[in-house]
């Protein structure tokens, strides 16, 4: 009994260790997409907030750091960081800045649709909307030759 328990408690820290470790790494991607020095030029940023958004994308460097402060809530990092970025560009400079790295839409909501679209499931959802308009339609791999054949006679 020890045995399953601790195969089911490891198993369970390995499976939650790695979905932390997916929040850590769209978090990374937010900083590393983006050329932070470009952004300083094309906005025209004081020295200032120049610091202050350097500051903000090293403020996590590694995985621990992150976990430390969003081990309980982990898609938190998003709000978080948006949220101060808005604060330190300001709202007309974070709209412009939203515009052109993020088509206009909240990066809050991006990061969390690009959560949702994981393409390690996609041929799953294929598969089961080629099911659901077949069964729509009437149309299933299995059962369909007996109905048939009932109907001709």
């Amino acid at each position: 009994m020890k045995k399953l328990f601790l195969t089911a408690l490891m198993l369970g820290a390995f499976t939650f260790g790695y979905s932390q470790s997916d929040y850590y790494n769209d978090y990374r991607r937010s900083i590393t997409d983006v050329n932070w020095q470009t952004v300083a030029a094309e906005l025209l940023l004081t020295p200032q907030q120049k610091d202050q958004l350097f500051s903000l994308n090293s403020r996590y460097n590694d995985y621990n750091s992150f976990n430390r402060v969003y081990s309980s809530n982990p898609e938190r990092w998003r709000t978080t960081r948006y949220t101060e970025m808005e604060r330190i560009l300001g709202p007309t400079k974070y709209a412009k800045f939203k515009n052109k790295y993020y088509k206009g839409q909240n990066p809050v909501a991006v990061y969390n649709r690009n959560k949702n679209n994981d393409t390690r499931y996609n041929h799953v959802a294929k598969k089961a909307k080629v099911y659901q308009s077949n069964k729509a339609k009437g149309k299933t791999s299995h059962g369909n030759k007996g109905k048939a054949k009932a109907k001709q006679k």
